[in-house]
Parts: structure tokens; C-alpha cells; sequence
């Protein structure tokens, strides 16, 4: 029987939209009357200390695509789609070893900028063009979408009729703190996102698998869900899997995951703005591991209620936890994934917790949505409107414009967001779309920074060559996964980099490579313990579910 929204769940919810309001507002308001400039509002005055950024990571990257996408992953895939966790918690210090240290000396408001003090103007337009599309028509929609199914099967009657107010309601949400602070509202907001999306995160976990046995218990629903679907345990699929297209087994380690991750964590607008707006680069770097540590979590919160709707849904009718569950996840033309994680909550959450997990969730989608708004009105407003339409504005224009942009990627966003409602697996449709632009991005900003000699005039051709390569990939008639196809579109950009670099070299397109001595990736203590933790967890969990 789904336990309803009472008002309970009401109040508590309330209560979590006026605290993250008010702290959006309180930290982002004027001291001592002064105008906000530009650096306060994209990089919150530099002044954010490691566990903000930590948690501020991890609130920007956890939204409706993990706990809705991939637990609907979860529920398909297994625990194999972790490796997008626990892989990106070993790129993480890559990022925080080789990567901050250039985009801090360099002084960065955006990673387009990079690129312009690299190569040049016209190459930094293309790229922030294509980020500005990305974030508004794959992230922005995505999370929105998902956002709304989940309130709406949770909160709602699940038929679709209040679809669009919860759409709505989100886009306002985010918009109410973040439209007037900037980065400084989102990142302080974030931290207590991040520890209630956590704490929500463990108690629809706990309690989903106290519900799959009928004896109840954590450990017992734990060794039953094994018992019944160890396939769903095992991280590396073999090609007898229907999933191994999205998974392509050991190339998961060694090919395309890594391109998602690398573009992802290290040139994503969204998640570097963080460590751009530390006080140092050792705050920085701190901040990194913080949230390498939280990402070896996430997959119990995210996915393992996933393959607890898989075995709840799997039981024959008479030991079904709930009569007519199959009729729950089945639509006309195939299985809906994506409701793996709403179930749970509508079904066994009781009242009270469940008006905090939703707001665990709502936190979630909230904090994305807030730091992808932020980061299109940043990239927009320095990349785009300040270069090509008034080189002279001031930083109250500035800010004024950011404010400007984050309403109308909002409205974009949320007239398209409905247009998704036919797609499976909305996870798998958010990196495979992202991964016809990361390629190409990931290649130029590889080599830009680690060999002198590549020009502008090689970077341009590569990166605009890098969408038509992964097109013709991905449609030619080749059973490729795609994360192959994201691996082979990265080499051969490479490879056309190189060559046009090396055919049309001249020395002043040397001169703006990027100064490196031996202390430049030099890195503390305590970075460098974390980082072997991190290692070390990484491999013996790979180790144990192999």
C-alpha cells in the first residue's frame, strides 16, 4: 500500500525550502552595502575553505540523475554502473594533483577562459557555445525531468496531471536563492544539501532492504538481494549481458569511462567553478579528496535501492512485497527504470521520514540545478557577452546580465524538459549525448596542457572535427558500445590534433603553452595519505565485486 504525503511531510519539507532559502540569502547579501562584483558572484569573493568545496561538489554532481537515473540504472545494470562512482573518485585526484594547479595560477573565472589564454578567442567562443548548449538542453532538462517524475510519483497521484507544477516548482526553487547570490549562495547551501541528501540517501536504503524479506532486517535484506540476484554484483559485465553495451566490460577500466570522467570532473564549468573559488590551491586539493571519499558511498545510496526494486519486482506474485508490483514499473512498451527509486520511497518510507528523504531528494535536484544555472550565466556573461557585446561593462552589468541568463536557461529548460518522457534510462542518456562533445573538449584541453607544441589551428580542427567522428561512430553499422565510441572519438582527435599541429607549426603558437617546473604538481600530506586511501579502497573494492 503507497503511504501517502501527510501533512507531516509537509511541514518538514517546508521547513527544509525556507532553511536553504534563507541561508542562500543571508550568505549572499551585501556587507556593508558594497556592490556585488563579478568575482563574488561567479566565484563567491575566493573564499570558499575544503569541506565547502567537498560538499559543494558532491551537491552539485548527486542530483535527479543518480538517486532517480541511476538507481533506475541499478535496477537494469547492477552494481556495474558504480564505476561511474567509484572511477570518478580516482579521477578526482588526478584533477586535484595535475589540473588545479594550472587553472589556479592561471587566475580563472571559466574553463573556456583557458582556452583563450592558451589558443585563442575564436576557439574559447566555439567551446563555451558548446558548453552552453550542453547544460541547457542535456543537464539542465535531464535533472528537471527527473525531478518532477519523482515528486509527482511520490507527492503527486503518479498520473502526470502535476507534472508541470513540479517542473515549475523546482526551476522557481532554484532559481529563489541562487538568481540573487550567485556561486557563494549555491556552494554555503550546499553543504547542508549534502549532508541531508546523505543522511535521506541512508534511510531509504536501510529501509528499502528491511522490506524485501519478509522477516525484515538490514543484513537479511542485504544477503538476500545477493542471494537472489548476485548477477547484479558483479562490476565488470562479459558480453553475454544485455547491459554490456552500456558497460563494455573490462574496456570500462581501461577506454571510454575514462573520457566521461576526466571531461566531467577536470573541464565541466559546473563542478571546477568550485575549486576556482577556494581560498588556495591546498584548500583546493583538500576539497577534492573530501569529495573523492564521499563518492566511494554514493553507490549505497544510489544504487543498491535500485537492485532492491529489481528483486521486489522479480518475486512471483504470491511472495511479492506488494500485490501488482510489475503493473508499477510496466508501461505498454517497455520496463520504466527510472521509477526504481520513487517506488521505494511512495511504498515504504513511512510518514514523517518521508518528508525528509524527499527533501534529501529535493536537495539533490535543487543544488544541481542551482550550480548548472550558475555556471551557464558565468560562461555566458564572461565568455560571450562580455568579449562580443559590451567589452566595457561594469561589474553591476555583469552581475545584472549572469541574473539575466539564469532566468532564461530556466525557461528553455523547463519548456523542453517534457519533450524527454520516452527514454529508458535517463542516466545512460545523459552520458552517452554528453559523450559526442567530451571527447573532442577532453582532447584539446589534454593537449593544450601537456605538449607545447599543439596550435590553435590543430585544436580547432580536432575539436570541431570530434562531433562528426562520434556521430558516424555511433550510427555507422558497428556494434560499438558507446563508451568505446567516446574512446576511439578521443584518439583519433588526438591524432588529428597532433597532425595538424605538427603541419602548420609556428612559434608563436608555442609561446602560450603553459609553464611547468618540478614543483608545480607538488601536493601535502595530507593530499597525499587521502590519496592512497582513496586507492586503496578503490582497488579492494573492485577486488571483492569483480
Amino acid at each position: 500500500m503507497k503511504v501517502t504525503f501527510e501533512l507531516l511531510d509537509y511541514i518538514i519539507f517546508g521547513l527544509y525550502a525556507i532553511l536553504i532559502v534563507s541561508v542562500g540569502l543571508y550568505v549572499s547579501r551585501s556587507k556593508d552595502n558594497k556592490q556585488k562584483t563579478a568575482e563574488d558572484y561567479f566565484l563567491a569573493g575566493k573564499s570558499l575553505p575544503w569541506w565547502a568545496i567537498g560538499a559543494s561538489l558532491i551537491a552539485a554532481n548527486i542530483s535527479a540523475e543518480q538517486f532517480i537515473g541511476m538507481s533506475g540504472s541499478g535496477f537494469a545494470v547492477g552494481l556495474a554502473i558504480a564505476s561511474y562512482e567509484w572511477m570518478a573518485a580516482i579521477t578526482l585526484l588526478i584533477v586535484g594533483k595535475f589540473f588545479l594547479p594550472i587553472f589556479i595560477n592561471q587566475g580563472l573565472y571559466t574553463i573556456p577562459e583557458f582556452i583563450e589564454k592558451r589558443f585563442n578567442t575564436n576557439l574559447k567562443t566555439i567551446l563555451a557555445i558548446f558548453w552552453i548548449t550542453l547544460f541547457i538542453f542535456v543537464n539542465l532538462t535531464s535533472v528537471l525531468f527527473l525531478g518532477a517524475k519523482a515528486l509527482d510519483t511520490i507527492m503527486g497521484d503518479g498520473t502526470g496531471n502535476q507534472f508541470f507544477w513540479y517542473l515549475l516548482g523546482l526551476g522557481v526553487f532554484a532559481a529563489a536563492y541562487s538568481l540573487w547570490g550567485g556561486l557563494s549562495a549555491v556552494a554555503w547551501t550546499d553543504v547542508i544539501q549534502v549532508i541531508l541528501l546523505v543522511i535521506g540517501g541512508l534511510i531509504t536504503t536501510m529501509i528499502a532492504l528491511d522490506h524485501v524479506t519478509p522477516d525484515g532486517g538490514i543484513m537479511n535484506g542485504l544477503n538476500h538481494i545477493y542471494n537472489v540476484a548476485g548477477e547484479k554484483f558483479v562490476m565488470i559485465l562479459d558480453k553475454s549481458n544485455p547491459e554490456y553495451n552500456n558497460l563494455p566490460g573490462i574496456g570500462v577500466l581501461i577506454g571510454g569511462m575514462w573520457v566521461a570522467n576526466l571531461y566531467y570532473w577536470g573541464f565541466n564549468q559546473y563542478i571546477i567553478q568550485r575549486t576556482l573559488a577556494a581560498k588556495s590551491l591546498k584548500e583546493a586539493q583538500r576539497g577534492i579528496a573530501f569529495a573523492a571519499f564521499l563518492k566511494l558511498i554514493i553507490p549505497a545510496l544510489v544504487v543498491i535501492p535500485g537492485i532492491v526494486a529489481f528483486v521486489m519486482f522479480s518475486q512471483p506474485e504470491g511472495t511479492a512485497v506488494i500485490n501488482g508490483v510489475k503493473d508499477i514499473f510496466t508501461l505498454p512498451d517497455r520496463i520504466d527504470y527510472d521509477r526504481s527509486y520513487p517506488f521505494l520511497i511512495s511504498y515504504f518510507v513511512p510518514t514523517g521520514l518521508k518528508g525528509l528523504v524527499v527533501a534529501a531528494l529535493a536537495a539533490a535536484i535543487v543544488s544541481s540545478l542551482a550550480s548548472m544555472l550558475n555556471s551557464t550565466s558565468t560562461i555566458f556573461t564572461m565568455d560571450i557577452y562580455k568579449p562580443y557585446i559590451n567589452k566595457n561593462a561594469n561589474d553591476r552589468q555583469l552581475v545584472r546580465i549572469g541574473r539575466l541568463t539564469v532566468l532564461a536557461s530556466l525557461f528553455i529548460a523547463i519548456a523542453v524538459a517534457p519533450l524527454l518522457g520516452s527514454l529508458p534510462q535517463m542516466f545512460q542518456y545523459i552520458q552517452e549525448y554528453t559523450g559526442l562533445v567530451s571527447p573532442g573538449i577532453l582532447a584539446v584541453f589534454m593537449m593544450g596542457l601537456f605538449w607545447n607544441k599543439t596550435n590553435t589551428k590543430g585544436a580547432i580542427t580536432g575539436v570541431l572535427s570530434s562531433i562528426p567522428i562520434a556521430l558516424a561512430l555511433k550510427f555507422l553499422p558497428i556494434e560499438m558500445p558507446f563508451l568505446d565510441q567516446m574512446f576511439y572519438t578521443l584518439i583519433i582527435t588526438i591524432v588529428i590534433i597532433l597532425g595538424v599541429s605538427l603541419s602548420t607549426s609556428e612559434k608563436k603558437e608555442t609561446e602560450k603553452a603553459i609553464e611547468m617546473d618540478k614543483n608545480t604538481f607538488t601536493t601535502d600530506k595530507v593530499y597525499n595519505i587521502s590519496a592512497y586511501a582513496i586507492l586503496l579502497a578503490v582497488a579492494l573494492l573492485y577486488t571483492i565485486f569483480w
